[in-house]
């Protein structure tokens, strides 16, 4: 239910302040969040859920997120908010948005105690043990509701623990120190902070208790939660331009909840630190989304977990069927209709089928592997394709830098190894000045690839006074350099990477502010295309593919003089990025590292497509592709160039040859391989969203793609029904991780809200094993569904044949089988461990397929023909001595009938156990599970023991009738060795794909997975892809996948 809060009617002065904050909307917007009247009181309407906070607007009819009232917020609007709130304000603001807590419930063992209980599992058992109790078992209902007690209480207590450790991570309570209106710095509790409250971030930094855009100096932030990147990133102001802000698009610029900023400087002058406006609080903040993914994760569609529900619905309905006609009373047809469905389905079955998924949990665990998503360990046994990362992924975090080659008008000069060498000027400037590194506790710090192009000019980093004034850095020359030209420079102005924009750039100024020049990095075509035409060497095009076509990672270098006359710390970007000069290529040799080949390989000999999805160079990333085997020695790279629609062109689509060739690629059978960059990526989608799914089911080179780009990819790949795996080790892929079925971060964290899995190696050797893991805990799930099944199945059979001859199973025995046979066994059958290689064959997902359903339907007649042969068996004997038909149920015992079955079915709980368990080609054999072993023969030798000689003490215990005939007990133990083989035979005819037979009696079906039908088109096509056609949007053939 909404609560409502009653509010004085100065609320209006909290909307007023909105709208000079926000521009002047019309009066039915602001009217949206609460209506005001004359000498009346506002009631503010709003509802809490997942911890969200929505609230009533008016003109929308409809409760929203209460996030929507800052949405529209510009970055020139949080520019205004340096100035600060006035302790009214933030108090109306507190009252609308709420307090900046991440609350965490942490519910009190009664109410714990009471959802619990309503639990279908334990409804279930509550039901059970009440029959049970009416019925005369109490034995075996004090026993199970003894177990349920101590599994409720341990879950009691786990739940209670679990929540109270993630209440202390989650909340965050500190003093940070805020700008009032008047200018004066007041200190508060950080559960105060309100959107729109001015921060004064110190220099030696603080963990940040809620979001904020950064306005003023720079931050060192270790965002490793967040992104699984263990290397700090610089963070720096946030230009204030009319765009809309978002987090996402302004990551640079953003101080997410929950990092650690290390450092902060610049932000203003004599004393350091920096200034930040917040932007959200609670569960609207980075934070707040990881804790709130952990409370209530999304649901996974699995096809396993959803057929696991039908079957059980499937025994119910079997249990009822078969139970309305073993007796003429009406009570005793109740109480056996019901025993009897609490018989067919097994109430432990869904906790079984999770004990393989916690053994891989915990293998994984020991393998550096940590999961906050257990469900999605079934999930990695079906993927089907696998994207990848670049740099610090498929190759070396670190670069080396392979020479630097200056350009101008003339074209190029001659490649110089190392840029320590080059001659005084603005290269040599560049290169020292153009990077975000900065010093830390008098250690350089930054991106691996600027430290190594920063420490390859021999130049100092230093953290002082500048002329008077504190600035970003301070960056002195080489000393190799003589004194009179080793002037230090300063840099004021920092705009940072931005893998949508695909560059940097710098401001710096000389000592004196005498002179300032702009300093621009980047990949090679986005700076060419920011540098005047003249400057741009006439060879460019040539050199960059020449360098990229041998796997250097190449970057271009630009400047510009910047007019001094006015504050470069304030310049814009767009400004400075644009008709610059043009300096030269740094080239960077970008090793692959040595598990890559050898993982890809394995993923391909295992059926399972590799992807590369970078930002870098789509020549770099063929030749990395060529590198570690992911485009063989004797396949072929068509390159896919779409454009998109002009004032000046149509859109067009053409597909190329690597080598310019034009014939022999359908001719001569070769393999190929289609590469595409960002922008062609773009316009596909677009223009030619007819050519996608055939595109992507060729492509495995993704050259410059954007962050929202590789998301994209991931989602389109899902549409043709493919599995995606995607791993990477940085934030430009935290979204395609977390779109991707399984994702996978590489970082030195044991969880991260990037990903499901987070491993600590730092390559992807652990990808075979996530994924062997995968399939070993989906193929245990199997088994332990089936071998809990085949338990319901036989006690069913076993309690309809006595039911019918008027006995039935006795207290103990019930207890017996169900806790010393049944529980113990499928306890340790999920211990079994995943094969050392990937199969080519991937386990199957579905409970419902004809070879799941026929196997149990074949074992459960092999299970009645048992019992049934070991009743007649006893009939015929001649000291069989018959029931007394005057005593019904369990006053009937001990008799032969019911030692006979029960006998029978005692071996049989331990055929069933060793039948069912899979090994290979996913899981090592049975003999690998020592323990299981071990459990096996304990148990054969315990049902041996018990039909050989049972010995007085536990035939009474047990009520079993004392049979003295040697022979019949040894024939007895004959038919079980029967039923054991005939059932493992069928099994492994079965595993051989006999009932596969059955299927040719209904013809042929397509594929349900699209990408599997699109596949067989396209590999009988004769003239896919048309290579050196221009295609138009109009001037193509529909493929029709119907």
């Amino acid at each position: 239910m909404p609560q409502e809060i009653s509010v004085l009617a100065m609320l209006i002065c909290f909307f007023v302040f909105s709208l000079e904050l926000l521009g002047q909307p019309e009066e039915a917007e602001w009217r949206d969040t609460v209506e005001l009247y004359k000498e009346e009181k506002t009631l503010l309407r709003y509802y809490l859920f997942e911890g969200l906070r929505y609230v009533w607007l008016d003109r929308k009819g409809a409760f929203c997120c209460v996030s929507v009232l800052n949405e529209d917020w510009t970055c020139k609007d949080l520019h205004g908010c340096q100035k600060g709130l006035s302790p009214l304000e933030q108090s109306l603001r507190r009252r609308m948005y709420g307090a900046n807590i991440i609350d965490v419930p942490v519910k009190p063992y009664t109410k714990l105690l009471f959802e619990e209980i309503l639990n279908p599992f334990y409804m279930f058992q509550v039901f059970s043990i009440t029959l049970w109790m009416i019925d005369a078992y109490y034995y075996y209902a004090l026993c199970i509701f003894i177990i349920s007690v101590i599994s409720i209480t341990i879950s009691l207590y786990e739940t209670r623990k679990q929540s109270v450790t993630l209440r202390n991570m989650a909340q965050l309570v500190t003093n940070v120190t805020i700008r009032r209106n008047s200018g004066a710095e007041e200190c508060v509790s950080s559960v105060d902070l309100v959107p729109g409250d001015c921060v004064i971030i110190p220099q030696e930094g603080l963990l940040l208790p809620c979001d904020a855009a950064l306005l003023a100096g720079e931050c060192l932030v270790n965002e490793s939660m967040l992104t699984g990147e263990s290397v700090p990133v610089l963070k720096t102001p946030l230009p204030a331009g009319e765009g809309k802000y978002s987090s996402d698009t302004e990551r640079r610029h953003t101080l997410f909840c929950g990092t650690q900023l290390i450092q902060a400087k610049g932000g203003m002058p004599g004393c350091g630190g920096a200034v930040a406006v917040v932007t959200n609080t609670g569960f609207f903040t980075a934070k707040g989304n990881l804790v709130s993914s952990i409370l209530y994760p999304q649901p996974i569609n699995f096809r396993f977990y959803q057929d696991a529900v039908k079957f059980l619905l499937i025994l119910g309905c079997v249990g009822k069927s078969f139970s309305s006609d073993l007796t003429r009373v009406y009570r005793e047809l109740i109480i056996r209709s019901l025993d009897i469905v609490t018989i067919a389905v097994p109430p432990a079955l869904p906790a079984a089928i999770t004990t393989g998924t916690i053994y891989a949990q915990r293998r994984l665990k020991s393998q550096g592997i940590f999961c906050i998503s257990p469900p999605r360990i079934n999930i990695c046994g079906k993927l089907s394709v696998f994207c990848f990362d670049k740099t610090g992924t498929l190759t070396e975090e670190g670069l080396d830098v392979w020479g630097v080659m200056e350009g101008g008008t003339d074209g190029f000069s001659e490649l110089v190894p190392e840029p320590r060498r080059l001659l005084p000027g603005s290269m040599l400037s560049g290169l020292a000045c153009c990077h975000t590194v900065t010093l830390l506790r008098g250690e350089p710090l930054g991106d691996p690839l600027e430290l190594k192009m920063f420490e390859s000019t021999d130049g100092n980093v230093l953290d002082a006074e500048f002329g008077g004034h504190k600035v970003l850095a301070v960056m002195r020359p080489p000393t190799r350099i003589v004194s009179s030209t080793r002037e230090a420079v300063a840099i004021v102005q920092r705009f940072p990477f931005s893998s949508a924009l695909q560059r940097m750039s710098v401001v710096t100024v000389a000592h004196g502010g005498s002179s300032a020049l702009a300093f621009m990095k980047g990949s090679p075509e986005m700076v060419a295309s920011l540098c005047r035409v003249e400057t741009v060497p006439a060879q460019f095009s040539t050199k960059l593919r020449i360098f990229s076509s041998e796997g250097l990672r190449v970057l271009a270098l630009a400047y510009k003089p910047v007019d001094c006359s006015h504050s470069c710390a304030s310049v814009h970007r767009g400004e400075v990025e644009r008709d610059m000069q043009f300096l030269g290529l740094l080239m960077m040799k970008n090793l692959v590292k040595p598990e890559s080949a050898k993982v890809i390989n394995i993923l391909r000999l295992a059926h399972i497509r590799t992807v590369m999805v970078t930002g870098d160079n789509v020549l770099t990333a063929v030749n990395v592709a060529k590198s570690c085997g992911m485009v063989g020695s004797d396949e072929k790279v068509i390159f896919v160039t779409a454009t998109p629609h002009t004032a000046q062109s149509m859109p067009s689509l053409r597909f190329s040859l690597e080598d310019g060739g034009t014939t022999g690629l359908y001719q001569g059978g070769f393999g190929y391989h289609l590469a595409i960059n960002g922008k062609s990526f773009a316009a596909l989608c677009d223009y030619f969203p007819e050519y996608l799914p055939k595109v992507l089911m060729r492509a495995t080179i993704f050259a410059r793609m954007a962050p929202d780009q590789k998301t994209q990819l991931v989602k389109e790949l899902q549409k043709l029904n493919y599995r995606v795996g995607m791993c990477g080790d940085g934030a430009n892929d935290c979204g395609a991780l977390r779109a991707s079925d399984v994702g996978v971060s590489l970082s030195e964290a044991e969880a991260s809200v990037a990903s499901p899995f987070t491993s600590k190696t730092e390559n992807i050797s652990c990808v075979p094993l996530l994924i062997r893991e995968g399939r070993c805990s989906l193929v245990t799930s199997f088994s332990l569904f089936r071998y809990m099944a085949m338990y319901s199945l036989i006690q069913y059979c076993s309690v309809l044949i006595l039911y019918t001859l008027k006995t039935s199973v006795a207290d103990l025995q019930y207890l017996f089988c169900d806790l010393l046979l049944v529980t113990v066994l499928a306890i340790v059958m999920g211990k079994g461990a995943p094969s050392e290689e990937l199969h080519p064959c991937r386990p199957p997902a579905s409970l419902l397929a004809l070879p799941v359903l026929g196997s149990l339907f074949i074992h459960t007649c092999m299970t009645i023909l048992g019992q049934l042969a070991a009743l007649f068996i006893t009939t015929s004997q001649d000291w069989y001595i018959p029931l007394n038909s005057t005593v019904y149920g369990t006053h009937n015992l001990p008799n032969m009938e019911n030692t006979s079955v029960f006998d029978l079915s005692g071996f049989q709980y331990i055929i069933m156990a060793v039948v069912v368990t899979k090994g290979y080609p996913h899981k090592k054999p049975l003999y690998h599970n020592l323990v299981f072993l071990f459990v096996l023969f304990i148990h054969f030798a315990l049902m041996t023991w018990l039909v050989l000689y049972p010995g007085p003490f536990f035939s009474r215990i047990l009520q079993l009738y004392n049979i003295t005939d040697t022979d019949f007990k040894m024939l007895l133990v004959g038919v079980a060795a029967l039923n054991f083989l005939i059932c493992f035979v069928v099994e492994v005819l079965i595993d051989l794909g006999f009932l596969n037979c059955l299927r040719l009696l209904r013809g042929k079906r397509p594929s349900k997975k699209l990408y599997k039908r699109l596949n067989i088109l396209l590999s009988d096509s004769t003239s896919w892809p048309p290579l050196n056609q221009t295609l138009s949007p109009t001037s193509h053939t529909v493929v029709c996948l119907s």
